[in-house]
């Protein structure tokens, strides 16, 4: 059987097809396409049993009636997040779905570091100048961070990875969810209500899923709590962030610093290359434009390790489901409420 992966970044595939020989054993044979799964490209999947989708694939209710019409039984997603999929349109078609329920914390929360002190001490305006030759030290002028107070919203694995890597720096822990985490508590971190949060904090990173209690978590009344020398990282879901409040919070010369790995409009532009073409997404042209943002391509995740995992659990996700198995990844699965 040939089965179809969407959306397979070029140091992905290597990765992705070891794991496959090594799990099927050549029973299987793997189709790997650059293109993402949208209203356009969903013929590509036509006799395809089982395909491979990317949390960039788009899963809505039309596209996943064009792939039960054309044989598609099962989705395997390699992604933690599923917001792209209608779960109803899939069970109501008698698809089943899958995903990554977890990987590695440590790249995403290493990568909330890496964007958090760049913005900090302006490690990317630092860089550009040396390319040229110019070694001033004007408008780069950072700040300690040992003594000051991190915010982690979300305290779940990544969440917690983050604090324990504040913790090293000797920061004041604030944090919130709904539930408190023990190792948390351990480090000394105090679990206080979302608003003393964002007026405390000098920086906050948003660690929690993108719900729709979640949505515009950060807010223009979250912003205007927030110290005007705060910096924000966002390494989850862009839709955490209202990118119009942030924008006015920003013209308005407020926070030291914004690091952003997702955007809630990232759709159609991140994974591709778009140096050639007018940016149509004016507010993301706008958030570019500011010398204290710093805006990455949803990469947080992208290390060898977490990548690793992800498609050793989507491969054990296809071998579930030729076994006839659910399992703590199922999202959906035929016959079932």
């Amino acid at each position: 059987m040939e089965i179809v992966a969407y959306g397979v970044l070029a140091d992905e595939e290597p990765l992705l097809r070891e794991a496959f020989d090594k799990a099927f054993d050549g029973r299987h044979e793997l189709r790997c396409l650059r293109m993402f799964l949208d209203p356009d490209t969903v013929p590509t999947a036509v006799g395809h049993e089982v395909l491979v989708s990317s949390v960039n694939d788009t899963l809505d209710a039309q596209v996943l009636r064009s792939l039960a019409e054309g044989g598609t039984r099962m989705i395997a997603q390699r992604s933690t997040g599923y917001n792209n999929i209608d779960l109803a349109a899939a069970r109501e078609l008698g698809l089943t779905v899958a995903r990554v329920s977890s990987y590695s914390p440590y790249s995403v929360a290493e990568f909330a570091w890496t964007l958090a002190l760049a913005a900090n001490r302006r490690i990317v305006r630092a860089a550009h100048r040396t390319r040229e030759f110019d070694f001033r030290l004007d408008g780069l002028m950072g700040r300690d961070l040992h003594g000051r107070t991190a915010g982690v919203v979300g305290t779940g694995k990544i969440g917690a990875a983050f604090a324990r890597i504040a913790h090293g720096f000797g920061m004041r822990l604030l944090g919130w969810d709904v539930a408190e985490d023990p190792d948390c508590l351990a480090l000394g971190m105090e679990y206080v209500p979302r608003e003393q949060l964002f007026a405390e904090a000098d920086l906050i990173s948003l660690h929690v899923p993108l719900l729709p209690d979640t949505h515009h978590l950060v807010g223009t009344k979250a912003l205007a709590l927030m110290k005007d020398d705060a910096i924000l990282v966002n390494s989850s879901r862009g839709g955490l962030v209202d990118t119009d409040a942030l924008l006015e919070t920003l013209r308005a010369g407020r926070l030291a610093g914004v690091g952003l790995d997702v955007y809630e409009e990232e759709a159609g532009v991140f994974f591709l290359d778009k140096s050639l073409e007018v940016m149509a997404d004016e507010r993301l042209a706008r958030l570019m434009t500011f010398s204290n943002v710093l805006v990455t391509s949803h990469q947080a995740y992208f290390t060898k390790d977490a990548v690793g995992q992800i498609i050793g659990t989507t491969v054990a996700n296809i071998g579930d489901y030729f076994a006839g198995r659910a399992g703590d990844n199922t999202l959906v699965r035929p016959g079932t409420a």
